[in-house]
């Protein structure tokens, strides 16, 4: 009997591109076997046989579009029973990409729990940049078990509860948001009961973890690489970086014969190419922005060099920062404030902020500052829609502080400064700060900011301008405060003056109105009374 099998509920994806056929007429598949590859813009998907059988026709080709229910090919009962119940189809194992809608049931013996992606604020399917445990580790709560990075921030989820790790479920590579599996834990104190033999095991990450006899490879290489899930596990097989191989496939796609080619040394996909092709000068690479990147020489030829990998906050930051500064068409504004009395104000206060606890920094009235200066010119406190025809005017007021930290910048955000007094943002800089520096931020800690802070007067400078952390529309940049001889009331008098410097986005506020927001900053910081206005 021939059964029909079709495209499962693939998510939202539709009229999604056939880029690889994996079976023939003839061949024999069993469960979970894939059968063919499909590609979207923004994944590459295999779909696996829901039953075993053998081929007997296909009804697509290389090229086709398709959709959840398209008709993919026939298959002879070969006896072997659905893995799938009949209201659930088969899941495509996805790579690069958003997972399938349609869940997989896990039955879970006793003392044996699935751990989860938990709340990770408005952040969908982020990549999985480490594995920090194996099978068989034993893990404590609060330990933490994978690293996650997104276009704005790392983030560390640790395990809720002590155990050991019988099964991981996710890899190098893959997306995940809140709920994707992480692992299965074995719950300290529990006493386990065998699992049941027909217990339904999600469908295998298409991000496979390499033998342990392989060569290591970069994984950020993996998700560079345009080649299909079966490819890069043939690829981690043999330890070959795809990024280092050329791809002879359509649009430049890495095939199975390229990667093996490679792997003997043959570098066949290079050697494929025409020779007028060879010939031709290369075209500038550019970046996603269609902008040519400048590329480097090679440096060894003028001496020796060595190659100092970013870290990973660094390498997030240059991404935000490059897009930031290519959208954004900022300007900077220059002013200076009078914070004589301001400062003898702080001074008379450190001593009993320090019995406290914390430290009393010029930070705490700059956060109150700005917040004074965003309720006296709200456009500042506004984002640009994205049609760019309208303005999203927030009704709060939470403030982003850069923390230099040794793996570089972060910026967790103050919340409700409007709402807090002088002593309590003073204690939640310190307790922010110092997690930042111990790399103990939650992505929650760094969302939901209206304005930043950037503060370099710990460090020195006269003046610098800094980059609107967008979709903020302004940026306060701090350098050191000054001692100038000033002539106040006919007296020459020493004064301290502190530098402001604001950036903002010149879509969204003109230079008078800038200009207007800075002097307002200026005039509360000149006398703490001003605070309270």
């Amino acid at each position: 009997m021939s059964i029909e099998i079709h495209v499962p509920d693939i998510g939202n994806f539709s009229n999604v591109e056939v880029i690889e056929i994996l079976v023939n007429v003839g061949d024999t598949v069993a469960i979970d076997d894939s059968l063919i590859t499909l590609e979207s813009d923004k994944a590459a998907m295999e779909i696996p046989a829901p039953r075993g059988g053998v081929v007997k026709a296909i009804n697509i080709a290389i090229g086709d579009k398709v959709s959840e229910g398209t008709l993919i090919l026939l298959l002879e009962d070969a006896g072997e029973a659905s893995v799938n119940v009949a209201s659930a189809p088969a899941q495509p194992k996805v790579s690069g990409g958003a997972a399938a809608s349609v869940p997989v049931t896990v039955v879970t013996p006793t003392g044996l729990e699935e751990i989860c992606v938990p709340d990770i604020g408005n952040f969908h399917d982020v990549d999985v940049i480490e594995v920090l445990v194996r099978e068989g580790d034993v893990v404590d709560a609060e330990t933490s078990l994978i690293t996650l990075e997104s276009d704005k921030a790392a983030m560390e989820i640790p395990s809720p509860k002590a155990g050991v790790v019988k099964q991981l479920k996710i890899a190098v590579g893959d997306k995940v948001s809140e709920g994707s599996l992480i692992l299965v834990l074995e719950v300290a104190g529990a006493s386990p009961e065998a699992a049941p033999v027909n217990a339904v095991a999600p469908v295998a990450s298409a991000s496979l973890t390499p033998a342990a006899s392989a060569p290591a490879v970069d994984a950020e290489s993996f998700r560079r690489a345009h080649a299909s899930p079966s490819v890069r596990r043939i690829a981690r097989e043999l330890g070959i970086d795809l990024v280092k191989v050329a791809g002879t496939g359509a649009h430049g796609r890495i095939t199975e014969a390229d990667v093996r080619n490679f792997g003997k040394g043959g570098h066949a996909a290079v050697a494929q190419a025409p020779a007028a092709a060879k010939a031709a000068p290369a075209a500038a690479p550019a970046n996603s922005m269609g902008i040519p990147l400048i590329t480097q020489p090679d440096w060894t030829q003028f001496g020796a060099v060595e190659t100092i990998p970013m870290s990973r906050i660094g390498k997030l930051s240059a991404k935000h920062l490059h897009r930031a500064w290519l959208n954004v068409p900022q300007v900077t504004h220059f002013d200076e404030a009078d914070i004589t009395e301001l400062e003898a104000y702080r001074n008379s206060l450190k001593d009993k902020a320090k019995s406290m606890g914390f430290n009393f920094t010029p930070l705490v009235f700059m956060l109150k500052a700005v917040v004074a200066g965003l309720k006296e010119y709200p456009k500042f406190n506004s984002a640009l829609a994205d049609d760019g025809e309208s303005l999203i005017q927030r009704k709060f007021y939470n403030v982003g502080i850069a923390v230099d930290t040794p793996d570089g910048l972060v910026v967790p955000v103050i919340k409700d400064v409007d709402r807090k007094g002088l002593f309590e943002l003073a204690r939640e800089l310190g307790e922010v700060s110092k997690k930042a520096r111990d790399g103990k931020l939650k992505a929650a800690d760094m969302q939901g900011g209206c304005f930043t802070i950037s503060s370099l007067g710990g460090i020195g400078g006269t003046n610098f301008t800094p980059i609107v952390n967008a979709p903020e529309v302004g940026i306060l940049g701090l350098t050191r405060a000054q001692d100038r001889l000033k002539r106040v009331n006919g007296e020459i008098v020493d004064r301290l003056i502190q530098p402001l410097a604001v950036s903002y986005d010149h879509r969204v506020i003109d230079g008078a109105y800038a200009a207007r927001f800075v002097s307002h900053i200026a005039f509360v910081l000149s006398d703490v009374r001003n605070l309270i206005l």
